[in-house]
């Protein structure tokens, strides 16, 4: 049975203190959500061993926003998944829209993130979604699914038991603009459907898929009640406890 998640991506925001003192205002208040409900903090590479001793062996999963695509070596300025697992980290954010648009990774780079994080034990949140002119020219569908195909295809039915999928439609992200409860629920039964079409439909059936496009408090109960969203991955909204734990209340 798949899970509900509730994932934070602090992006590039924050010192050491201040995400210290977030996660310490998440932990207290992380009570308040449903005993069903997963909470994930996603923080800077310099945060994730101090926030790995605050939030400990609580509900809340720690995850990086990135790890290198080879296992060691001279590759000055990278971080390997051996260096994330050794400060306590559980998941890692892999082919966010930033990442691929911004720093030009491929799929090809991130088959080889998603295989090392899986060999080491950690599990990454694939980040599927279409720019706006993507959308607008109604290719959405086709550059989903060659996402997922070309990447999470490659997985066996054991590993991708262990990935989580977020669909973040990249024209909402950060904008304020956000896609209606039935764009993104229509957008989530296909990632599930494609899933089903290589792994059958168990493995699709209990796959966490999230919703990653400006969802916020006042937004997050009309998503969550889709059938297909199990969640959401949380950009600027997870910088503040209170609209985060508001977010995670709202199944």
């Amino acid at each position: 049975m798949r899970k509900q998640i509730v994932a934070g991506n602090w992006k590039m925001n924050t010192t050491v203190e201040e995400g210290v003192q977030l996660a310490k205002d998440v932990l207290a208040k992380s009570a308040e959500v449903g005993n069903g409900v997963k909470l994930i903090t996603g923080v800077p590479f310099t945060h994730l061993y101090p926030v790995s001793q605050i939030i400990g062996s609580s509900n809340i999963g720690l995850a990086a926003q990135n790890c290198a695509d080879e296992p060691k070596g001279a590759f000055t300025g990278e971080v390997s998944v051996a260096m994330l697992k050794s400060v306590g980290t559980q998941y890692c954010i892999l082919g966010h829209s930033e990442r691929r648009e911004y720093y030009t990774e491929t799929s090809e780079k991130l088959v080889k993130k998603m295989a090392l994080a899986l060999e080491a034990g950690i599990s990454p949140i694939f980040c599927v979604g279409e720019r706006l002119d993507q959308r607008e020219a109604g290719e959405h569908f086709n550059v989903v699914k060659a996402q997922i195909e070309e990447v999470l295809f490659t997985l066996s039915a054991e590993q991708m038991a262990n990935v989580i999928v977020a669909y973040e439609p990249v024209w909402a992200i950060g904008t304020g603009k956000t896609a209606t409860a039935e764009q993104a629920q229509e957008i989530h039964a296909f990632i599930r459907k494609t899933i089903a079409s290589k792994f059958g439909s168990k493995i699709a059936d209990d796959t966490t898929i999230l919703y990653g496009g400006s969802c916020k408090p006042s937004n997050a109960k009309e998503l969550f009640a889709c059938p297909d969203i199990d969640g959401g991955l949380i950009g600027g909204a997870s910088l503040k406890a209170d609209d985060f734990i508001a977010i995670a209340k709202s199944f």
